[in-house]
């Protein structure tokens, strides 16, 4: 097993890598908000529901995980999430496992163009995305 660190993280949608684009990303767990729990998800501790969460900035050139979402909201499509980086093999392994799944692309809740002002020179606006996976992320090793 490896420890994960805070720089090498890799973040691939549709088979893109967006790692350049994102300073943060990561899938959250929660419990479903559900009308219907049967016995088996109440003996399994009850449902559960994933999201991608990502803070992206803001970028409409075509090739831009921001245009990207502004593009394909509502598409259902692949992704990566490899938290030691990815081999150049692409073959996931102990130390280098990849977590995948599908999400479905959504608008941000909040600030999607625009934002605050700031003396940067470099500085860019950015927007938080937190897309719904449509299961449990696989984690895969080898």
């Amino acid at each position: 097993m490896a420890e994960y660190g805070t720089r090498s993280l890799v973040l691939r949608i549709g088979g893109t890598d967006y790692s350049g684009a994102v300073n943060k990303a990561r899938v959250k767990s929660a419990a479903t908000d559900s009308d219907f729990v049967s016995f088996l998800d109440a003996a399994n501790g009850g449902t559960r529901k994933y999201t991608l969460v990502m803070n992206v900035k803001q970028d409409d050139g075509a090739a831009a995980l921001w245009f990207y979402a502004w593009s394909q909201a509502g598409q259902t499509v692949a992704y990566e999430l490899w938290p030691n980086g990815r081999p150049g093999t692409g073959v996931a392994s102990p130390t280098q496992p990849k977590f995948s799944g599908n999400v479905v692309v959504m608008e941000p809740d909040g600030d999607f163009i625009g934002g605050d002002a700031d003396p940067s020179t470099t500085k860019v606006f950015q927007s938080e995305f937190e897309w719904v996976c449509t299961a449990k992320p696989t984690r895969t090793i080898s």
